[in-house]
């Protein structure tokens, strides 16, 4: 399983970005995919799910301003990210999971990218 992560920065508040994360060996058609994120100093949280079948959950903190959305034609999923703020400051993840709600052990997760909100 691989999964890989892209699309962070540094941005001012307020902004969007689209993080994108590229899986490969496993199938991903028929997987549960997840977002979470790890800021400085803090634990990993979940911020989104996407089952298989397009059902999408979402972190209440998150809700409205982060969409999730996938590509099983190109094994992708996506976090797209608006009017961001300080507090979203963190290293993002991707992660294949059983479910697409919460953090569980067993869960596989990418790299990370480095999302920084800073005027």
């Amino acid at each position: 399983v691989q999964l890989v992560e892209s699309g962070g920065g540094l941005v001012q508040p307020g902004s969007s970005l689209r993080l994108s994360c590229a899986a490969s060996g496993f199938t991903f058609s028929s997987s549960s995919m997840l977002w979470a994120r790890q800021a400085p100093g803090r634990g990993l949280e979940w911020v989104s799910g996407i089952y298989f079948d397009y059902t999408t959950y979402y972190a209440d903190s998150d809700k409205g301003r982060f969409t999730i959305s996938r590509n099983n034609a190109e094994n992708t999923v996506y976090l797209e990210m608006n009017n961001l703020n300080p507090e979203d400051t963190a290293v993002y993840y991707c992660g294949m999971s059983e479910t697409a709600v919460g953090i569980k052990e067993g869960d596989i997760w990418g790299q990370g990218t480095q999302v920084t909100v800073s005027s």
